[in-house]
This record gives C-alpha cells, sequence and structure tokens, in this order.
C-alpha cells in the first residue's frame, strides 16, 4: 500500500465522516422540542427555522462533497508537483508555489460557499447585512491571512535541514506561541472592517462596572461594535490578553435586551475571565500543538510523501499540505475532549451568571440569542458530542434553573 493510496484514503475518510456528521445534523432538526425551550419559536418561526437549517446543512454537505473530491483530484493527478516544476528549484519558490497553488483553491472553494451562505441563505432568512464590498472585502482580507500563516508556518519547516528532528520541540512551542500572538493581537485584528465605540454612559455601563470592580477585574474598555453591518445575530466575548483584555458587545445585543439581559451575559463572560478559560484554552491547545509537531516531523522526515506525488524531494509547501491531512485523521479524537473541555467552562461560565442575581435574565437572555441567531434547539447528542463547543440550550437552561433551585432552598 503506497504512501499516496494513504494519504487519499485519508482525505476521502475525512470527507466521509464531516458529511455523515452533516447528514445527522440535517435529520435532527425533526427532533421533539425540549419542553423547557418550547416557547424559543412559535410554530410559523420554527418552519422557518427548519428550512434555514435544511439549506444551510444541504450547503454543508455540498461543499464538503466538492472539497473532498478536489482535494483527491488535486493529490492524485500530482497536480502541487507539476504546478511546482514550472517555476525555479530555489527551495523558498517550490515551497511558495504550492503554498500559493492549496490557498487559492481553498479560498475559491471557501468563497463560493461564503457567498452562498452569506449573500444567499442568510440574506434570504433576513440575517445578512454584508454589502458586496463589505463580502469581497472581508474574502480578501481571509486569503492575505491564510496566505501569511500558511507561508510562516510551511517556511519553518524548512529549519529541518538545520536543526533535525528538534523540529519537533521548536514547532509545537513556536505554534503555541503564534497562538498567544493572536489572542492578544486580536483586538487589533479586528478593527480592520470593524467600527468599535465605548460604551455610553448610563445605567448599562454602571451595572457593568458595578460587576468588574466587585471582583477588581481589569479590563482596558468595554466597547460597542457595529456587527450590524454584517448580520442581525447576537453576540459578546472576551478578547485580549492583560492591558488590551477588551470586553465586547455586538450593537444587536445591546438593542435587542433589557439591561439585566446584558448584564447576565456580561457575568457569563466575567465568568470565563475569572477562570482564565482562555488561558486554560491555549494549554489545551500545547497539546494539540504537539501532535501536529509529531505529524509534521513524519511529513518532513519521510522524502517517499513527497515523491510518490511527483515531488523529487522533500517540498515544505506540500509537507505543510500533508499535515493538515493527516490532522485530518486525529482532530475527530482531539476535538473530542476539546468540546467537552469547553461545553463544561460554558456550564461553569453560566453558574457565574447565576451566582451575580442574574440567573432568570440569564434564561431569558439565553433564549433571545437562540431565538435570533436561529439556533438548533434540539441537536442530536452525536452531533453535541463530537461537534458542539457549547452545550445545548436545553442542557444550559436546566443547569441554570438548577442553580436557581438550590438558592431557593437555602
Amino acid at each position: 500500500m503506497t504512501n499516496k493510496f494513504l494519504i487519499i484514503l485519508i482525505v476521502l475518510m475525512s470527507g466521509i465522516y464531516q458529511t455523515v456528521l452533516n447528514i445527522v445534523k440535517h435529520r435532527s432538526a425533526n427532533n421533539p422540542t425540549p419542553q423547557n425551550v418550547s416557547d424559543v419559536y412559535d410554530a410559523q418561526t420554527y418552519a422557518k427555522w427548519k428550512r434555514y437549517s435544511a439549506e444551510h446543512c444541504k450547503l454543508s454537505i455540498a461543499s464538503g462533497i466538492v472539497s473532498c473530491l478536489i482535494s483527491i483530484a488535486l493529490l492524485a493527478t500530482n497536480t502541487y508537483s507539476l504546478f511546482a516544476s514550472l517555476f525555479s528549484n530555489d527551495l523558498f519558490i517550490q515551497l511558495l508555489a504550492v503554498i500559493i497553488l492549496e490557498t487559492v483553491v481553498g479560498t475559491v472553494v471557501g468563497c463560493v460557499e461564503s457567498y452562498i451562505s452569506t449573500m444567499k441563505i442568510e440574506e434570504k432568512y433576513g440575517f445578512n447585512r454584508s454589502t458586496m464590498k463589505t463580502f469581497i472585502f472581508d474574502q480578501i482580507r481571509s486569503l492575505l491571512l491564510a496566505l501569511g500563516i500558511s507561508l510562516a508556518i510551511s517556511s519553518l519547516l524548512t529549519l529541518y535541514f538545520s536543526i533535525g528532528d528538534w523540529i519537533f520541540i521548536l514547532f509545537a512551542g513556536v505554534m503555541f506561541a503564534f497562538g498567544l500572538l493572536i489572542s492578544f493581537l486580536y483586538p487589533f485584528f479586528s478593527r480592520i472592517g470593524n467600527k468599535f465605540v465605548p460604551l455610553e454612559e448610563g445605567e448599562l455601563k454602571d451595572m457593568l462596572m458595578e460587576l468588574l470592580n466587585k471582583h477588581g477585574y481589569k479590563v482596558k474598555a468595554i466597547e460597542v461594535m457595529d456587527a450590524s453591518r454584517r448580520t442581525t445575530k447576537l453576540n459578546a466575548y472576551i478578547t485580549g490578553f492583560g492591558k488590551t483584555k477588551t470586553i465586547v458587545l455586538y450593537d444587536n445585543l445591546v438593542n435587542a435586551m433589557t439591561p439585566d439581559e446584558i448584564c447576565a451575559v456580561f457575568a457569563h463572560e466575567l465568568g470565563h475571565g475569572l477562570n482564565r478559560d482562555v488561558f486554560k484554552s491555549q494549554l489545551f491547545n500545547l497539546l494539540q500543538f504537539f501532535v501536529m509537531a509529531a505529524i509534521a516531523c513524519l511529513c518532513v522526515r519521510e522524502p517517499s510523501l513527497h515523491t510518490d506525488f511527483g515531488f523529487t524531494e522533500v517540498n515544505f509547501g506540500f509537507a505543510y499540505i500533508l499535515i493538515g491531512v493527516i490532522l485530518g485523521l486525529v482532530q475527530p479524537f482531539l476535538a473530542l475532549f476539546s468540546n467537552a473541555r469547553s461545553r463544561k467552562a460554558e456550564y461553569r461560565a453560566d453558574r457565574q451568571a447565576v451566582k451575580e442575581g442574574y440567573g432568570k435574565p440569564m434564561i431569558s437572555a439565553l433564549k433571545k440569542l437562540a431565538r435570533d441567531n436561529f439556533a438548533h434547539i434540539s441537536p442530536s447528542k452525536i452531533n453535541v458530542l463530537l461537534d458542539y463547543s457549547h452545550p445545548p440550550l436545553a442542557d444550559r437552561i436546566a443547569a441554570v434553573q438548577k442553580e436557581l433551585d438550590k438558592i431557593s432552598e437555602e
């Protein structure tokens, strides 16, 4: 069994896995609605949600199949090595050629899916507010970012010639540091194409500052993002580290919720901050980076993984592609633990909202978030187990209610 056959088989298996998950998700639209969330949608809206969910699932299934077939075709026909052979034999030029081909192909496929999702489906159901200009800008930004990251990582692999198998440790360390750097710089990146304004003075800001001061929790700012330029959906998050730590509220959320509900969402985000969930997530990522580094070491020390696809020697751009392919084989197992850890953190953050006295507003806020974000309120357990970083709505509300019952009994 050749390396070429094994790599193509892995791509096929990963494609089948994602397709099966999407099919299960599609069918789960007919699951019975849990009693405690039966008031989220009325009959007409729920029927609309089913159509919306079905269209997104069908798009994901079709896009996944197309991506899988394109990847198999590129690998089976040795397209990467054929394209690289058109250019200089210089190590970096060969690397660059493969990375550009992979990034452009991936971006084109992703752009088509994103266009249908954003400009067609989201537009059809009233969620999209992006103009074509904004959409194109976002796609160009994504292309440049993907190209930059791919080149940086694949260039790092070239150090194998200098330091040998120590690349294993260096690769994991650099990837971990890079992840921290991205988290640190995200507040700056997110300002490209978005506008942020300080939350205006008033009752809401006073309530939020009281929560922060109560715990001595320091943030650079509480800001409102103009998310309504792109979507009608609601969200809030904490970003950055140390002095750059910022709490961001979508303007949609500020406009759609009561002060108590916003404070509940805020207390939830505060819970993440107090429990250092972002940092803990980065530590877990370190484990994944070591797995990724082990795969990287295999991909640069085995010339046959490259010659079987038409290269005359190790191509570090192709090694980067192989890392992604092989990682797809182990990612479901890593995601199983990662998602379980994340769901536990979400429950804990919800409990923080209850402790702050916002239990009931948290329930109503969760229902509003689900309603306005058109969330799936009765997903299949297998999808939750393998694919959900957040617990299902019904489970979160049940957990919040359980905490409220404990308090009332005391």
